[in-house]
């Protein structure tokens, strides 16, 4: 039976939320599996990966192949490093705690670029957000401004029409 680690879409249209199984690579997409490994949630920036390195590096020894979307995720997640170290300690290339020390290693440069990604989205929306607050500023000072000079403009109007008036029935009581 050969077994394929893949993605099982679920969510909604246009919202698609995965599970990444480990399945028979006979069944349907959505269909059987054999064991979940974990989740992946491509709708956020960075995406969400919870995955059970332990379970998927077990299921890469016993010959599971994973597709190329989930080779990408497991490589993400170190799950083919850690196969690779292991495959190293049963060759007597490295040891057990060498292999570990390795692996978190390199967990901690990977966590260390995830959050300095998270900062960078922050931040750049955090710009955003006071690019268009300046903007929003702009138009509502040209807006008032425009309505102090129309306001201006409107009392000059009655200023002149006033006068008019005046002038009109001065001109009237003298002609009587």
């Amino acid at each position: 039976m050969p077994v394929k680690i893949r993605l099982q879409r679920h969510g909604k249209k246009g919202k698609p939320f995965y599970w990444i199984v480990a399945a028979d690579s006979r069944a349907k997409r959505d269909g059987k599996f054999l064991e979940k490994l974990g989740v992946y949630n491509p709708n956020v920036n960075p995406a969400i990966i919870e995955l059970n390195v332990d379970s998927a590096v077990q299921w890469l020894h016993n010959g599971a192949q994973p597709t190329e979307t989930a080779r990408n995720i497991l490589s993400y997640k170190g799950a083919l490093l850690k196969h690779h170290l292991a495959g190293g300690v049963r060759k007597g290339a490295l040891t057990e705690e060498q292999a570990e020390e390795k692996f978190n290693a390199w967990l901690a440069e990977k966590e260390g670029k995830i959050s300095q990604k998270k900062d960078n989205l922050s931040k750049a929306e955090e710009e955003a957000k006071a690019k268009a607050l300046e903007a929003e500023k702009e138009v509502n000072a040209k807006r008032e401004a425009e309505a102090k000079a129309a306001q201006e403009e409107a009392q000059a109007a009655e200023a002149k029409e006033a006068a008019e008036a005046e002038a009109t029935e001065e001109k009237s009581e003298n002609a009587e």
